[in-house]
């Protein structure tokens, strides 16, 4: 199976500093993919290499086996990567509405847009009770899900999501992660940024650790999940 987005040996630098050794990914399609680590491991330096905003000083970016990796941020967006932020990055001042409309904005299907609308408003119940509101007013999980609805307004092949859980209660973490799940079902395919390794992990199909900007472990979600290794330094043993 190709992979519908894929690093290759990704060598990065701000400035003399490096933050990634031959970082590889490989996102395969309908899968939810993590991307583990701690504070300045590289995660999501590696976010921003995938959407163009950092340039790799060598190795490729690769969507469906196609070189990304000189195209500009608006191609690949145009391509069909779609995200949803660290700290939601909303407007605050505009409402709700006006805020998942800017997801669409790529689109000419005005009225497609709108039945798409509707039907995300089904998944997510409480942004269609606050579309009028400002988004600034809103808790921190309800601005998650804005964020996520806003993104996949743009029908997305790829779903990017960096850091979905951070400050959130535990009670919005598992519901943020379950329309995760339910997303994917639905057939997109999610890359994933994360610290909270545990919960990614059990809602994810493959994984990633990174260290140092070095990718220390890798395979599927179960695997990673019964190593002593991810169970030491994420899962509340002793760190390594």
């Amino acid at each position: 199976m190709t992979a519908v987005l894929r690093l290759e040996n990704v060598n990065t630098f701000y400035g003399a500093v490096q933050a990634h050794f031959d970082l590889c990914l490989d996102i395969y399609p309908g899968e939810i993919t993590c991307l583990l680590g701690g504070n300045a491991s590289g995660k999501s330096t590696a976010m921003k290499v995938i959407f163009g905003l950092v340039r790799p000083r060598s190795g490729r970016v690769l969507l469906a086996g196609e070189d990304a990796t000189q195209w500009g941020t608006p191609r690949r967006v145009a391509w069909g990567l779609r995200s949803v932020p660290e700290a939601r990055r909303l407007f605050p001042f505009m409402t709700v509405r006006e805020n998942l409309l800017l997801g669409a904005y790529l689109r000419k299907d005005r009225r497609q847009v709108a039945e798409d609308l509707e039907r995300l408003l089904d998944l997510f119940p409480r942004v269609g009770e606050r579309l009028n509101q400002a988004a600034g007013t809103l808790s921190g999980g309800e601005q998650q899900m804005v964020a996520m609805a806003r993104a996949l307004l743009g029908k997305p092949r790829v779903l990017c999501m960096d850091e979905p859980t951070m400050g959130l209660s535990p009670l919005w973490v598992d519901r943020v992660l379950e329309l995760v799940q339910t997303i994917n079902r639905q057939g997109t395919t999610v890359f994933m940024v994360e610290q909270n390794a545990r919960a990614a992990l059990q809602i994810a199909h493959r994984g990633y650790v990174l260290r140092h900007g070095v990718v220390t472990l890798s395979g599927t979600a179960a695997e990673l999940l019964d190593n002593p290794l991810v169970e030491n330094a994420y899962l509340g043993g002793k760190a390594i």
